[in-house]
């Protein structure tokens, strides 16, 4: 369970990021990659003060 930076408390995970446009997901891009990386952002609310973490669920997709 993802812990509020803010306050502290258990975050409710299981959300994600959707957009009336195509930009739903996040391109990571290097420098000299030609083609881009594409992760899903997953995102974890707190239900006490209301802070929103978007994250990389899955981070090992980012190792090469």
């Amino acid at each position: 369970m993802r812990k509020c930076l803010r306050c502290g408390k258990g975050m409710i995970e299981g959300y994600t990021i959707r957009e009336e446009s195509e930009a739903t997901e996040i391109q990571l891009v290097e420098s000299e990659a030609l083609l881009a990386k594409r992760i899903q952002p997953s995102v974890a609310v707190c239900p006490e003060c209301g802070e929103v973490s978007v994250y990389i669920a899955n981070i090992e997709k980012l190792q090469k």
